[in-house]
């Protein structure tokens, strides 16, 4: 059996398909609430620096080195530093093609085949497709109804073949935020059993309380345990242009640099000198950015209550995210196929997100609401709201 036969179709694509033949009145346009991915432009300056940089800066349409520019390289560690207060060194940041690749790459230096991973669920299904395909079980690790995982219940998942636990955080599609105090004893469980814990932090910009997110990179021995990763396509709009990155010891960048290497051999490079000038010129833009999803997020919290009366429940909601429980008698991934002509919402299923094992996917949705505003919101819950099955 060939390794994409082990998993499952993309499920963002799967969904898509829905919308075959479906059309949608003007008066009712579909609202689409299935993917993360911004679906405006980055910001004009930027656009500007990028073009010029196209036609100026032959490098750009070179080979470059497989970790990614110095440049950007020292910017993020800088970056990096600076938003966690702690020390972070160029030659322990690596670039990536997008942050999915940063995962994949991290699981190379990990994992053989028979080995395992430990990820809570509701689960980023890229993360699981990653694993089935490279022959790696991913071991579920349930979460209670606050959507937080227990390092206590992870304990008790770890075997000889263990060689990571990997959380999300603001996280996909749960959207709650993982408090540092629960991060830092999920390091301490990784480190008392020699395996890695990996952090993916790809909706970090997002994240609603100030401070640092957490404080792993303050324990100076941090790349000996943790692995932290990266995208700049949701905080500067270049998920197109594929940039992430990896935070890791130079002994394990070493590494990621074989997979690499044979794999994109170097990160794009005109994302990569995007995601620079974004560093040294779009924090304040950034913040802005910040500013609008936090309030999408108050508008998703402030409606609830409407729908709550109808019987949904809203389980979690941050960064890009909100995940509900619907009402109704049919699994989740029938209802979401009937919302398209129904409701006109495209949305995922629960299920895409948990083991078939898992019974409670059945009755949960992810919203992805950081493509729709508050009128966006109103009316999405308007839908669900009249809906009737």
């Amino acid at each position: 059996m060939p390794r994409t036969a082990a998993t499952f179709a993309p499920p963002v694509m799967e969904a898509r398909r829905w919308l075959d033949g479906v059309t949608f009145p003007p008066d009712r346009p579909l609202i689409n609430v299935s993917q993360a991915a911004p679906v405006a432009p980055p910001p004009e300056p930027l656009r500007a620096a990028m073009a010029e940089a196209v036609r100026a800066s032959p490098d750009v349409h070179l080979y470059g080195p497989v970790l990614g520019l110095p440049e950007l390289r020292a910017a993020l560690a800088e970056e990096t530093a600076r938003l966690y207060g702690s020390p972070v060194r160029a030659d322990q940041v690596a670039i990536t093609a997008g942050c999915n690749q940063a995962f994949c790459a991290a699981l190379a230096t990990l994992c053989t085949e028979g080995d395992e991973v430990i990820l809570p669920t509701p689960w980023y299904f890229n993360h699981t497709m990653w694993l089935q395909m490279s022959g790696i079980t991913p071991v579920p690790l349930p979460t209670g109804a606050d959507l937080l995982p227990d390092p206590e219940r992870a304990a008790a998942l770890i075997t000889s073949r263990t060689r990571a636990i990997t959380l999300v955080t603001p996280n996909n599609p749960g959207g709650v935020e993982y408090p540092p105090g629960l991060i830092s004893e999920f390091a301490e469980l990784a480190r008392r059993h020699g395996i890695a814990l990996i952090v993916d932090e790809t909706y970090r910009d997002f994240l609603s309380r100030s401070g640092a997110p957490h404080g792993l990179f303050a324990d100076p021995g941090w790349d000996e345990t943790v692995i932290s990763l990266y995208s700049f396509s949701k905080s500067y709009r270049l998920t197109g242009h594929r940039v992430g990155a990896m935070l890791a010891s130079p002994a394990r960048l070493a590494e990621a640099e074989k997979f690499l290497d044979t794999v994109a051999i170097c990160p794009p490079q005109l994302g990569q000198h995007a995601a620079l000038w974004g560093i040294a010129n779009l924090r304040q833009w950034l913040a802005g950015e910040r500013a609008e999803i936090l309030d999408r997020r108050a508008a998703i919290a402030e409606g609830a209550p409407r729908l709550e009366a109808t019987g949904w429940r809203l389980l979690g909601a941050g960064a890009y995210f909100a995940y509900v429980q619907h009402p109704f008698g049919i699994p989740s991934d029938d209802l979401c196929r009937r919302l398209v002509p129904e409701a006109g919402i495209l949305a995922l299923p629960g299920t895409m997100f948990t083991p078939e094992s898992d019974a409670s996917g059945t009755r949960q949705l992810r919203i992805a609401f950081a493509n729709i505003d508050r009128q966006g919101i109103a009316a999405l819950y308007d839908r669900l709201e009249s809906l009737a099955l």
